[in-house]
Parts: structure tokens; C-alpha cells; sequence
């Protein structure tokens, strides 16, 4: 039995509202009015498809250890189509970050909105084959829009997670089919920012209308079901009840179609079909069969049956975690420059040569990248950085300390400070002295952060965020930072 072994999901705590959107726009726009209803998911300044992709699997995968709770991962596909670096193996980002063993694989999956199903098939394949026995998909997505376009209120940012595996199976596959069309619905050249669309009636007739029915009935009938059999019908569409009408065309009841979130979160492009899937498998029962559908030149079809094992899976955050976790956010300006759409005076503090030093991040790269500290196995005291020679006045041994991750331990806010002279893209900078309680200490970033919510005694949990950007060479600096619990 092969099948998804765990699940997690992250979404930015900030939603932008769509009406503060469409308000800024009206003079321009008037028409984004009839669309300004609910919020979409809107990533911090230091948010990416890799930090959130990191978040995602960090919910799917909990570990007091990460070194050792997470050695079994043997592989990752990482899906997205918004991947920071061009030429840069995304994934080994993703899993450098988690703490995972340098033996596993790993596969950046791009170009198309059925990239995080297409990694999903690839990592059951893997599985299959016995090639792999414990892969994690990871899909991650902040696309850029437009401003006063439709597509700036549609997108939304987001990461889901899965495990897979044929252990402890909590939703097995049943079959698959696969159609590759070159429909193009849209698409974003090389050298270009945003996406281009073309015109909804033909996509909706030609393209969902046609191309969906025959993927979902030639996967039914290959696996032997039928559409009555399908308890949850999951299929990402921009078009209202679409879904539902292609449901009840292939024979499933129209009640089965699950919320494609688009209220709550937007459209997350690759990321929406499993961040669905996720949703549904918070509240599925065993004996359900989901079917996983995504449109996107041609169609992906994927049939799964929930197993007792999910009863005995601990609870994750998952998307309900993630939707419960939110800020409203008004402030469409902000949005604007959070994503690059305005040029802001930066000042003077902020003309600095953002170079990294690769030798420094290769030679430093699981404390940089992992968060890795040392343990002493004389004395057991912790310490970030990891040295020779052991922190503690009454041990001072040699060589005796052990990689030790600070990124799943517990910490609190020593001293602080909120800075508005130092630049930051979202200001004033909150820094500080944090303490964990396994030992150690280290100054860090304090992100997702209001103005006067920080004070000593503060609880924090450590997130993997992008700390600079090198604009001069097109270089992204990651390192963990402090949010509030």
C-alpha cells in the first residue's frame, strides 16, 4: 500500500483585503469593485515560495530533533513556479533548512500549474519502484500581478506538504491518468514578471469544460469506480460552479465538490490543488475517496482512499491552523512595496553591498541554512554557534560538542529593540536577545511583528526567512528569524 503518509500546510498570516484593493484602483479601475469580496493570503517582505515550502513541510514533518526525527526523508520534489533562483537546486534549499541527511535526492518540479501534481506523481512513481521509500513534496507559490489588475485580487500565497510512503499510510493511491495538451490558458515568458491570460469563455469551454471530464472518467474507469464512489472532489477552477458542473458531468454529486478557498486564501497557482487536498484530509473520514484534479496544459487525475491510519495521525496546523493564524491587512500601499510593484526611497542606511560570501555559506551552511548549534556530550550544555571548545566555564572541553538544531526549540525574548533608523522594508526593525530553554542564545530578526506586541519574557518560535536581498547580483540571503508564539 502506497499512498500519502502525512500532511501540512502554511499561509501567511497577513490577508490583504480585497476591497482595500479595488478602492485604491477605482479611479483607474472601477471595475475591480464587483470583485472585491473576502481576502487573499499576502506573504511578508521576507517570504518566498522556499521559506513558505519550508514552513509547509515543517507542520507535515514535527520534530523535537530534526536532525535525527528526520533522517528518513530519502528524497524532495519541490513544486512551484515562482522559484527564487533559476539555477540553484530550490529544492536542496528547502531540505538544508530542515535539517535532512546529504545523502537524499532532490527535484525542482516548474513551468506549469500542474507542477505540484506532476511531483506528486513523480514521488508515488518513486515509491513504487523502490527507488525511494520516504520522499516529501513540498509546493510553494507567490506570484507577482499586476497592480489594478483582476489577478492581483485572485492570487494568493501559500505551501502545502505531503509525506509519502508505504508505512503508516493514511490516504493509499488507487490509479491516475495523466493528459498533456499544449492548451495554453496562460503562460509568463522567460524575461517577463507577470502572467499573460487569454480570454476566459475560451478557456472555460474549450479548455476545463473538455479537457477535465475526459481525465477524471478514463482515471474512474481504470480504477474500477464510479463517480457515486467519490466522497471529496477536488479541483482548482476560477470559474463559479464550474467545478460543480464538471462534477455532476462525470458523475459525481455537485455536494462533493470541495471549497477551492478562494475566499479565505486565492488563487496559490501550483500550490492550490494540494493545499486543498490538505484541507480535505483534516476532516476525512476513513473509507473516503478523493479525487484530485488540476487543469493545466492538459490534466492531472489522481484517486485516493482515506485508511484507518489517519485516526492515528497526530494533529497538524494544516490549512485550518494556518486560516485561524491571520492579520487583516488594509494597507494596499504596503502590498505594493512588500512585492516590488513601487520604488521606495530606501535612504542612505540601506546603500550597502549586499554580497554573500558563498565560501562562508558553504563552510557555515547547517548553521546558517539549519539553524545548527552544538551540544556538549560531557556536560550537555548548548550553544549557537557550534565551537571547539564548550561554552560551559566548568567543562571547557575539547571537540565534544555534537550538531544540535535550535530551529524546533522553544525560545523567549531576553532584550529588544524596535529600530527606525535601521532600514527595513517594514518598519520599525525589531531585533533582539533570544534565549532557548534547551540553552543557547543568539541575536536575531524578529519578524510578523506589530509595533509595541514585543517585550522581554516574550515566547517565540525560530522561522527560516529570507534575511537581505543582493538586487546588484540577483542573490537571496536566508537565515531563521524570531516570530511571537
Amino acid at each position: 500500500m502506497i499512498g500519502i503518509t502525512s500532511y501540512g500546510a502554511y499561509i501567511p498570516r497577513l490577508r490583504l483585503q480585497r476591497k482595500a484593493v479595488a478602492q485604491a484602483n477605482a479611479w483607474f479601475a472601477p471595475g475591480l469593485l464587483g470583485g472585491a469580496k473576502g481576502e487573499r493570503s499576502m506573504a511578508n517582505w521576507d517570504e518566498d515560495a522556499v521559506t513558505m515550502a519550508v514552513e509547509a513541510a515543517r507542520d507535515c514533518l514535527p520534530a523535537a530533533d530534526p536532525i535525527k526525527d528526520r533522517a528518513f526523508v530519502d528524497a524532495v520534489y519541490f513544486a512551484s513556479t515562482t522559484m527564487p533562483f533559476s539555477d540553484r537546486q530550490n529544492a536542496g534549499i528547502v531540505a538544508q533548512a530542515l535539517s535532512l541527511p546529504e545523502s537524499l535526492s532532490v527535484v525542482d518540479v516548474t513551468s506549469s500549474q500542474r507542477c505540484g501534481t506532476s511531483a506528486l506523481l513523480a514521488a508515488l512513481d518513486a515509491v513504487k519502484s523502490g527507488r525511494v521509500k520516504s520522499p516529501l513534496v513540498v509546493a510553494g507559490e507567490k506570484r507577482k500581478a499586476r497592480a489594478a489588475s483582476s489577478q492581483e485580487l485572485a492570487f494568493g500565497d501559500a505551501a502545502a506538504a505531503l509525506a509519502l510512503g508505504n508505512n503508516g499510510v493514511i490516504a493509499k493511491i488507487l490509479g491516475s491518468h495523466s493528459l498533456t495538451i499544449d492548451f495554453v490558458d496562460h503562460f509568463r515568458g522567460e524575461s517577463e514578471e507577470y502572467d499573460y491570460g487569454w480570454e476566459e469563455r475560451w478557456i472555460r469551454d474549450e479548455g476545463y469544460s473538455k479537457i477535465v471530464p475526459k481525465a477524471v472518467k478514463a482515471l474512474l474507469e481504470d480504477a474500477g469506480a464510479r463517480g457515486s464512489d467519490i466522497a471529496h472532489f477536488i479541483l482548482p477552477c476560477p470559474f463559479a460552479k464550474l467545478d460543480q458542473t464538471l462534477a455532476k458531468l462525470c458523475g459525481i454529486d455537485p455536494a462533493k465538490v470541495r471549497d477551492n478557498l478562494a475566499a479565505t486564501v486565492g488563487d496559490a497557482g501550483a500550490v492550490q490543488v494540494l493545499l486543498m487536498l490538505v484541507h480535505t484530509l483534516e476532516s476525512a473520514k476513513p473509507g473516503d475517496k478523493i479525487l484530485v484534479v488540476q487543469f493545466g496544459q492538459g490534466c492531472d487525475a489522481l484517486l485516493f482512499e482515506v485508511t484507518p491510519h489517519i485516526g492515528e495521525l497526530k494533529k497538524r496546523g494544516g490549512v485550518s491552523g494556518s486560516l485561524a493564524r491571520r492579520k487583516e491587512e488594509t494597507n494596499y500601499n504596503k502590498f505594493l512595496g512588500f512585492n516590488g510593484l513601487i520604488d521606495l526611497e530606501k535612504g542612505m542606511r540601506a546603500e550597502v553591498d549586499k554580497r554573500t560570501a558563498l565560501t562562508t555559506l558553504y563552510r557555515k551552511n547547517d548553521m546558517l541554512m539549519g539553524l545548527v548549534g552544538g551540544k556538549c556530550r560531557v556536560c550537555g550544555t548548548a550553544q549557537f554557534p557550534r565551537t571547539r571548545i564548550c561554552v560551559n566555564p566548568n567543562c571547557k572541553e575539547v571537540d565534544s560538542q555534537d550538531p544540535f538544531s535550535f530551529a524546533e526549540s522553544a525560545g523567549t525574548v531576553l532584550s529588544w529593540s524596535a529600530d527606525f533608523l535601521t532600514y527595513s522594508l517594514s518598519p520599525p526593525s525589531h531585533y533582539g536577545m533570544i534565549t532557548f530553554a534547551d540553552g543557547g542564545r543568539f541575536m536575531a530578526d524578529i519578524t510578523d511583528v506589530e509595533q509595541g506586541q514585543i517585550d522581554s519574557g516574550t515566547k517565540v518560535r525560530m522561522v527560516f526567512r529570507i534575511k537581505d536581498f543582493d538586487e546588484k547580483r540577483g542573490f537571496r540571503r536566508y537565515f531563521w528569524k524570531a516570530v511571537p508564539v
